[in-house]
């Protein structure tokens, strides 16, 4: 069987590692497994959701309302935009993926930082387009100006607050470096973590309404994954002009995402409480892991997400970290593939971040 030689130069993405590998490799009890690599919510949904997904499980024989109208509205209300300024996606990547499809032909340029999502450049790969990478670990402006003018990018990617490092960019930079962005080139701004970012700093707050009305060719992307708890359900959304995502809907299949997962998001959005208090919840344990990192010596990088990047030096190995860790049923995330000696901690459960503080120390 012969395939697109395009997929020879791809790279499968790799997610998290699952709690049920870890029981099965290491023999590790399931109740002693703590799974700190997927930047998911440790207080899962809040009580609207679940009573949503409850309520809704003798529906799951019909299909969703494939125009997905009152997720729309309820989410229209919460961020001040109208429905045909929006399209919903199995996962803000999902979003990404229509966006590579409708805009980019073979050889098209796209622009994003070196330390980045990864399925940003499997997509690019995939219809062909080449990928231009910053320098730097964490977003610096100037250079995505610099390669901007010498590469004319079709299609630029800010993730902000950043996966895997954590960085967020001011909004007032931002809003001066689209001040400087063709017309004719899209700048999606991903704003997956942007809940963590607008509480710990309003000056990190992207409004996805003033954003597409000041810069027509942008488009703002979210998820419910990880602050509302919904990682399993796997909804996410893409905002932008009226326009653009009706070129993007030719791109969506039918009934992208589940009833209960629509469902459960439209729910989620009346969580307000239950949010509040796990991103309040987030950010304390955040301190104790920087107060951990100044005990046993190495840095990291201050994080406006719900997960932070440990950095070790030249005489320390990440990986190896990482994997005596997983032996002890401690999942984190290695950034080798990120080119980066470091590994990425989502923020758990007080009792989880005691057991991971505890087992550092016996591998450290």
């Amino acid at each position: 069987m012969q395939f697109n030689p395009l997929l020879d130069s791809i790279k499968t993405y790799e997610a998290g590692k699952p709690i049920e590998l870890v029981v099965r490799e290491y023999g590790v009890a399931p109740e002693a497994v703590i799974k700190l690599a997927s930047n998911e919510n440790p207080f899962g949904p809040g009580p609207n959701a679940r009573k949503a997904i409850v309520q809704a499980a003798d529906q799951i024989h019909r299909y969703p309302d494939d125009s997905f109208f009152a997720l729309k509205a309820a989410l229209g209300a919460r961020l001040g935009v109208q429905s045909d300024q929006m399209i919903i996606g199995a996962g803000s990547d999902q979003v990404f993926d229509f966006i590579t499809r409708a805009l980019l032909q073979p050889g098209d340029r796209v622009l994003q930082n070196r330390v980045t999502f990864a399925m940003y450049a499997i997509y690019a790969a995939q219809v062909g387009a080449q990928v231009v990478s910053t320098r730097s670990d964490t977003h610096d402006l100037g250079q995505f100006e610099s390669l901007m003018r010498e590469h004319r990018p079709k299609l630029i990617y800010l993730c902000t607050p950043s996966n895997p490092a954590g960085d967020a960019l001011d909004r007032e930079a931002i809003y001066a470096f689209l001040e400087r962005v063709p017309e004719t080139t899209l700048v999606v701004v991903d704003g997956a973590y942007m809940e963590y970012a607008a509480y710990r700093d309003e000056a990190k707050r992207i409004e996805p309404a003033e954003l597409i009305a000041r810069f027509p060719n942008t488009i703002y992307t979210g998820t419910f994954s990880k602050a509302y708890g919904l990682g399993g359900m796997r909804v996410g959304y893409g905002i932008a002009p009226a326009s653009t995502i009706a070129a993007l809907m030719k791109m969506r299949p039918p009934f992208n995402i589940t009833n209960l997962s629509a469902l459960a998001a439209t729910a989620a959005l009346e969580d307000g409480a239950h949010l509040s208090h796990a991103i309040a919840h987030n950010f304390k344990e955040m301190a104790r892991y920087e107060a951990f990192a100044h005990q046993m010596g190495f840095s990291f990088i201050p994080s406006y997400t719900n997960f932070i990047a440990l950095l070790f030096g030249e005489a320390i190995s990440a990986t190896a970290i990482a994997q005596k860790l997983l032996q002890k049923g401690v999942i984190v995330r290695d950034l080798k593939s990120y080119g980066m000696n470091a590994i990425r901690v989502t923020i758990g459960l007080e009792a989880e971040n005691d057991r991971f503080f505890e087992c550092f120390k016996e591998v450290f």
